[in-house]
C-alpha cells in the first residue's frame, strides 16, 4: 500500500524472507498430488502452511485497517514516513552485507549494478504510462506488481503507479471494504490477484533456485537493489530546522531498530556464541 516501499526489503529486515520465498515455491505438481489424494497433513507441511495462513491474516489485515492511515500519514508527514522506513531499509542493507561471507569481483559488480539500476528505476515518474483498461493489462499489472514485492529493493505499488493502476486498484478494494463494490469491479479485482498468483509462484521458484545455488552472490544483488530504492525514501527534502530534525531521529530510530532485531535473531541462532 506504500509506493516506494518493498515488500520483500521489509520481509528481510524481519528475518522471514528465506522462508516466505521456500513457501510460495512449494505450490508445484507435487503440493497439487498431495492435495488430490487429501494428504493434507503433508500438504500442510510442504508449504509451511501456519506461517502462511498467519502471514496472510496479516498482510490483510494492514491493507483494509492501515491503508487509510498511511495514506494521511504519507500526505501530512511524508518525511517522517520516509524517514522511518531509509532507517530500516539502510540497517536490513547492512545486516545483509555483513551476512555475506566472502565477497569477490561477481558479487561487487552484482551489487552495483543492482544498485543502478534500482536507482534509476525508481526514479521512473510515477505518471509515465498511460492507463490501459483491458483485463489483460490488468492481470499483467498483477503479475508485475507481485514479483516486485517479493524483490527487495522494488516497490509493488510503486510499480502500479508507473502502469497507471495504482489509483485504480487501491480505489477497487476501498470499495469492497465500504460494500460499494460491483461485479465489474469485482471481476477486475479477480483478474489482478490472478496475476498476482502466477507471478508470485513463478516468480519465488526463481528466487528459491537462486538462494539455494547461488546464495551470497543473490544477496549481494538483492542487498544492491535495497540500497537503491533509497533514492525514493530519502526524507530530507524540508530544508528548515524542524523538517532537517525530526526526519534525522525517526531515522536514526528506524536502523537502530533493525540491528537490534539482528542481534536478538543471531542470539537465538543455535550454537551461538556471545565471543
Amino acid at each position: 500500500t506504500i509506493p516506494g516501499v518493498s515488500g520483500g526489503t521489509v520481509a528481510m529486515v524481519l528475518g522471514i524472507y528465506d522462508r516466505l520465498v521456500t513457501a510460495i515455491s512449494r505450490c508445484d505438481n507435487t503440493l497439487a498430488g498431495q492435495v488430490f489424494r487429501r494428504r493434507w497433513r503433508e500438504a500442510a507441511g510442504r508449504i509451511d502452511l501456519g506461517f502462511l495462513l498467519t502471514l496472510g491474516v496479516g498482510i490483510a489485515g494492514g491493507i483494509l485497517s492501515l491503508a487509510s492511515v498511511m495514506k494521511v500519514l504519507l500526505q501530512d508527514h511524508p518525511s517522517g514516513v520516509n524517514a522511518v522506513f531509509f532507517g530500516l531499509v539502510a540497517g536490513s542493507c547492512l545486516v545483509v552485507t555483513r551476512s555475506i561471507g566472502n565477497w569477490n569481483g561477481r558479487r561487487v559488480a552484482g551489487m552495483v549494478a543492482a544498485i543502478v539500476v534500482t536507482f534509476l528505476v525508481v526514479g521512473v515518474p510515477s505518471d509515465t504510462v498511460d492507463p490501459v483498461g483491458s483485463k489483460w493489462f490488468v492481470f499483467f499489472c498483477g503479475v508485475i506488481s507481485i514479483c516486485a514485492m517479493i524483490l527487495p529493493g522494488v516497490s509493488g505499488a510503486f510499480l502500479l503507479k508507473v502502469l497507471g493502476q495504482y489509483d485504480r486498484i487501491i480505489g477497487l478494494i476501498s470499495d469492497v471494504v465500504h460494500g460499494q463494490a460491483t461485479s465489474e469491479s469485482l471481476l477486475v479485482l479477480a483478474v489482478f490477484a490472478g496475476g498476482c498468483l502466477v507471478g508470485l509462484i513463478g516468480f519465488s521458484k526463481l528466487l528459491r533456485w537462486l538462494l539455494a545455488s547461488f546464495r551470497e552472490t543473490t544477496l549481494a544483488v538483492l542487498c544492491g537493489a535495497m540500497c537503491g530504492s533509497l533514492r525514493v525514501l530519502w526524507p530530507f527534502g524540508n530544508r528548515d530546522l524542524e523538517g532537517g530534525m525530526i526526519p534525522a531521529v525517526l531515522l536514526s530510530a528506524g536502523f537502530v531498530v533493525v540491528l537490534l532485531l539482528d542481534r536478538m535473531t543471531r542470539r537465538n541462532e543455535p550454537g551461538h556464541s556471545e565471543d
